[in-house]
């Protein structure tokens, strides 16, 4: 596990623009089972999180006109719970860190794996799920 100070400016990046922290296995279980969508952000402490996905998924939320109805976030290697709960819901998908997931009404709808965001920029994640934003979110 990863120590505190590592990783909380990491987490305050997302939970300060709105993101919910599921810290556990309740509390995933809980926000899938609201009706609606829900984007959830696997955050993770490698290059590719920091450079690309997290700006990605802010740019994402504030530029979209259609917008998911809840913002939530696990981290890799820290809400070790969570996390393995989620990815319960990520199946047939493999563990991947980062990653970013959108749901429907507690499905999983779409789907960003790390292979799709290391080499990509912050704008192409972003144009990805604003496109998946129009399709699923109200």
């Amino acid at each position: 596990m990863y120590p505190v100070e590592i990783v909380q400016p990491m987490k305050e990046e997302l939970t300060e623009n709105g993101f919910k922290e599921l810290l556990n296995g309740q509390e995933v279980e809980s926000q899938l089972q609201q009706k609606g969508t829900t984007l959830v952000m696997i955050n993770s402490v490698c290059g590719c999180s920091a450079g690309t996905a997290r700006p990605g998924v802010l740019m994402a939320v504030a530029n979209a006109a259609k917008k998911p109805d809840f913002l939530a976030t696990s981290f890799a290697g820290f809400d070790v719970e969570a996390v393995q709960t989620l990815r319960q819901h990520l199946m047939p998908y493999p563990p991947s860190s980062p990653a970013i997931a959108l749901f429907k009404d507690g499905e999983l709808v779409h789907f960003i794996e790390r292979h799709q965001i290391e080499g990509r920029s912050a704008q192409m994640i972003a144009t990805n799920l604003i496109s998946a934003f129009d399709h699923y979110c109200n």
